[in-house]
């Protein structure tokens, strides 16, 4: 028997998947996920019962959104576009105005305009909240009578294992709705991928190609190997460490060529968390930076999540970029049960 208020959603921009697993987790029947992506196609339908439509979310019109809403009494149009025009390094070398991806955020408000589902919701970086295009989405859902609720998440107060601040905002046609104040306990890079197999810089575990790491040339094997968890390189030997670190204007980016902590939280997962040399992604004890499956794991995706056919060769930078881009999982999921139980409170209030 079908369940009159489950939500029926439509992911948009939903790469591999990441924010639709985590929706579905939550009790969310998510029907079609669209991104302009076609590698994308794989991992969001091979691990979620959704149907994937390679798509420019500017160029949809209503009849695709509404199409999927059918026969559901509660709708949800996410949106979460990417993220790069809003960083805050795009921000400081863009000085000439709004970037032309900043577009995507316009192209989903027109949607939601002209949709009109029940609930919205998107994530994205915190800088957003300080842009105009922001505020003009809020004042535009407040408009058409949504009551709107937006907070930055620190991930690691929803159990993601990583340091990851996300702007998120919720917003409804039944009434009110709030995010919670998340409090649960961090979770460590050691609870999450100390028990996979041990693999070397350059090889890949034969049971799972997506637990390869990449290779390291002999000068970055020696400085991973003088490298401890925590520290930076200036804990190496003057030989290894780089002439760029030397000058003054190097010396502020302690955090490249850095190992994990196992008892701590990791730091964001980047597009190039595959790279020892691209921030704190050396292994907290092998020779080698993280693996794609260890660092889709710290983006709380499952163990056996799969990101390519098995025929498939593993390209990293193409997987590195889908993997850091992602929605975590349990970001994912905690915005799923924010709208469930707030779709849940208002059916109860009906039956009373």
């Amino acid at each position: 028997m079908s369940n009159p208020d489950q939500i029926a959603a439509v992911d948009l921009f939903c790469g591999v998947g990441g924010l639709t697993h985590g929706l579905t987790r939550a009790g969310v029947d998510v029907r079609v996920g669209i991104d302009l992506d076609p590698a994308c196609r794989f991992p969001m339908e091979a691990n979620n019962d959704a149907r994937f439509i390679e798509a420019d979310v500017a160029d949809l019109l209503p009849s695709d959104i509404l199409s999927a809403f059918e026969g559901s009494s509660v709708s949800l149009l996410a949106g979460c576009a990417p993220c790069q025009p809003f960083s805050s390094y795009s921000q400081s070398a863009r000085k000439d105005g709004p970037h032309e991806d900043w577009e995507l955020l316009s192209s989903f408000s027109k949607l939601v305009m002209a949709v009109r589902p029940t609930l919205v919701t998107m994530e994205n970086v915190p800088p957003l909240r300080r842009q105009p295009i922001f505020r003009d989405f809020v004042a535009a859902l407040a408009e058409a009578e949504y009551f709107v609720d937006f907070a930055v998440i620190d991930g690691r107060d929803i159990g993601l294992p990583q340091r990851r601040q996300r702007l998120v905002l919720v917003a409804s046609r039944l009434g009110p709705i709030t995010i919670p104040e998340a409090a649960k306990q961090q979770v460590t890079v050691r609870e999450v991928i100390s028990d996979l197999p041990p693999i070397e810089a350059g090889k890949s575990d034969p049971n799972d190609p997506l637990h390869a790491s990449a290779s390291l040339s002999n000068l970055n094997l020696a400085r991973i190997r003088h490298s401890r968890p925590g520290g930076t390189w200036r804990d190496w030997p003057e030989e290894l460490i780089a002439k760029c670190h030397t000058r003054e204007s190097g010396s502020t980016y302690p955090s490249v060529y850095g190992r994990m902590e196992w008892d701590q939280p990791a730091p964001t997962m980047t597009t190039q968390c595959y790279g020892f040399g691209n921030g704190r992604f050396g292994h907290p004890e092998q020779d080698r930076a993280i693996s794609l499956r260890e660092a889709a794991m710290l983006q709380s995706f499952p163990k056996d999540y799969e990101f390519v056919p098995d025929d498939a060769s593993v390209n990293f930078n193409s997987l590195g970029r889908m993997i850091g881009n992602a929605v975590p999982v349990l970001l994912g999921e905690y915005i799923g049960e924010v709208l469930v139980s707030h779709v849940k409170s208002f059916s109860e209030n009906r039956n009373h």
